[in-house]
């Protein structure tokens, strides 16, 4: 019995790392056509909820090092979708910011949830059980 809680199929973190690679790789497909990966659609997101931000604030909402975000802003930025400008009363702070052309994108990026339930076979009540089930997994950063 005791032998069974180490098979590889018993593990939670084998399931939630599968899991999240095959998420990633069902979003592809439907971000292609906005010209987004899948971080940099994350990115977006928070910006669409609150928009400017800071690099700091934003790192932390996408439970993300602020180092590993700046390349990603940078990428966006490079499309035309956000905007980097140092804070006047405290240059040590870098804002993000939404463009018109970010803006817009909201529009197009407004049918990925559905394709998104459709590609998965869950509809929204479904996908926000999964989602709460996995609380006690998120937002740990030990």
């Amino acid at each position: 019995m005791d032998d069974d809680l180490l098979l590889l199929e018993n593990q939670v973190c084998f399931a939630l790392v599968t899991a999240a690679r095959n998420i990633v790789s069902i979003y592809r497909p439907v971000l292609e056509p906005l010209g987004l990966t899948h971080p940099q659609y994350l990115v977006m997101l928070a910006l669409w909820e609150r928009s400017p931000r800071s690099l700091r604030d934003l790192a932390e909402d996408l439970a993300m090092e602020p180092a590993t975000l700046s390349p990603l802003v940078k990428r966006l930025e490079g499309q035309g979708r956000i905007a980097r400008t140092r804070r006047v009363d405290d240059e040590r702070v870098l804002d993000i910011s939404l463009t018109t052309e970010g803006r817009a994108l909201r529009a197009d990026a407004l049918r990925v949830p559905q394709q998104i339930m459709a590609a998965v076979g869950m509809d929204a009540a479904e996908l926000a059980a999964l989602r709460d089930g996995l609380a006690p997994f998120a937002g740990r950063r030990d």
